[in-house]
């Protein structure tokens, strides 16, 4: 009940990609059920039909991956302060995202079912009745159990992928074996680890105060003011820092009003200038991505040369699997470098904006970018090896090509909304600065423009490559 009021109470743009969510689950949903018609129509051949059931495993992993991205981005499903005393905590709200989910799939689902029976000719008083019998065993039992075991794997598949990806990542409550307490003799807390010697506490008055009983303080509390001393002067010169920091930006933003009050220039902290939590460290999977793309241009290139035709090799598909895992594994990487690239060569502060935003959003915006350079390729490649022969695409496989585009550039722009949310407090901070309000659209199209500038020939080149060995 309480996902069903979430639902209805989202915004216009929530239902939106929910429903983008549905119509992807009811075309793959489809896709699944015309390979069981083929398998009932031509049960002398199940190697063709296994096959095309193996086909539909891209589909279903691109309506996952977009499922999931949706959920993210769901305002009424994030953790919030407060809701936690209402019983909403993280694990609740990942179990409502999770059905939530499993409802738009559902929905798709039955939709899918419904074409289906209506192009078979079991449901009447509709237009294009029974115009799929070639390829839907019309005529022939449908059998349900497989037909329904077949609709619910991607609600099932779905919810399990939303619930693994947003399930609570908190650390454990108790202490950790580095910050338990260290206790001293008869049970007492010290800071310290360091062993005392044999007869110390017998000492009497050796654990009190010094100044009580008339002697010199140690060298520890002697130290303890002057520590203290010391660390008020280091933080005094870092907030130093940053206000010099903020005026330096303050100066390099265009169109700055400076007629504006001193009080609502923003916070203390820099905002664009300063190193963001992350943004520093480069994601760890640009070699692994690089290696596996070599590998699978490897693949495609040995298989090139072992078939006489272009549908006997097949290790080509193959090829074109690997040479897409390593896109994919690429992206954050690429992306991290395209962000450090803005930033070279003495960067204003537009530039030093759009860099930064790039290296902190890495893995966020990069990995959906590698999904979708791979799947242009893929689809480019696999289109050379499809019309080798010469045969035209029937419905059925420009249906597939459309599901896995549309998911993967569906992804792309659902991660880039989560980026835009996620930075929205840093978007506020720089209009209190005094920038104008075209400076984060400016340093929108300049990411953009970056991204596109070093994916698209990557996209273009890794086709090619991957065409080479299948012309041959």
């Amino acid at each position: 009940m309480l996902a069903l009021r979430l639902t209805r109470g989202a915004r216009p743009a929530v239902q939106l990609r929910r429903l983008l969510v549905t119509a992807a689950s009811a075309g793959t949903g489809f896709l699944l059920l015309c390979a069981l018609g083929h398998a009932i129509g031509h049960a002398g051949t199940p190697s063709a039909s296994l096959l095309r059931l193996a086909w539909c495993a891209a589909p279903l992993a691109a309506t996952v991956y977009f499922a999931v991205a949706v959920a993210r981005t769901d305002p009424g499903t994030r953790p919030r302060s407060g809701l936690s005393a209402l019983g909403l905590g993280p694990a609740r709200l990942m179990a409502v995202s999770a059905t939530t989910t499993a409802l738009a799939c559902t929905l798709g689902s039955m939709i899918a079912l419904l074409v289906f029976l209506h192009l078979r000719g079991d449901l009447t008083g509709m237009p294009f009745d029974g115009t799929g019998t070639d390829f839907l065993a019309a005529g022939r039992p449908l059998p349900l159990p497989a037909a329904l075991t077949l609709l619910t794997l991607v609600p099932v598949s779905a919810s399990v992928a939303v619930a693994t990806a947003l399930r609570p990542r908190e650390r454990a409550a108790g202490p950790s074996r580095k910050e338990r307490t260290v206790y001293g003799r008869f049970g007492a807390y010290r800071a310290t680890t360091a062993r005392e010697t044999f007869g110390a506490y017998g000492r009497f008055g050796a654990h009190l105060e010094p100044a009580a009983h008339g002697r010199r303080p140690a060298a520890g509390r002697r130290a303890a003011p002057e520590q203290a001393q010391a660390e008020a002067q280091a933080q005094a010169q870092a907030q130093a820092q940053a206000q010099a920091q903020q005026d330096r930006v303050r100066a390099d933003l265009p169109g700055r009003d400076s007629g504006r009050p001193q009080g609502a220039e923003g916070s203390p902290a820099p905002v664009a200038a300063g190193p963001s939590p992350g943004a520093g460290t480069a994601p760890s999977g640009l070699p692994w991505g690089i290696a596996v793309l070599a590998m699978g241009l490897a693949v495609e290139a040995y298989a090139g040369r072992t078939g006489t035709a272009p549908g006997d090799r097949p290790g080509a598909p193959a090829g074109l699997v690997l040479a897409a895992v390593g896109l994919a594994l690429a992206g954050p990487g690429l992306t991290h470098l395209c962000g450090r690239l803005l930033q070279s060569v003495r960067p204003g502060a537009l530039r030093l904006l759009a860099g930064r935003v790039l290296m902190a959003e890495a893995t966020r915006i990069g990995r959906p970018l590698g999904v979708v350079c791979a799947v242009l390729s893929g689809a480019y490649a696999m289109g050379s090896l499809h019309y080798a022969d010469g045969p035209s695409a029937g419905p059925l496989t420009l249906l597939g090509a459309l599901l896995v585009t549309g998911c993967t550039v569906a992804t792309l722009l659902t991660a880039a909304v989560e980026a835009k949310q996620a930075h929205a407090g840093t978007t506020a901070a720089l209009l209190r600065l005094g920038a104008p309000p075209s400076t984060p659209r400016r340093a929108a199209a300049l990411r953009a423009g970056a991204l596109l500038a070093l994916f698209g020939p990557l996209t273009v080149i890794v086709a090619e490559l991957s065409t080479l060995p299948l012309a041959l």
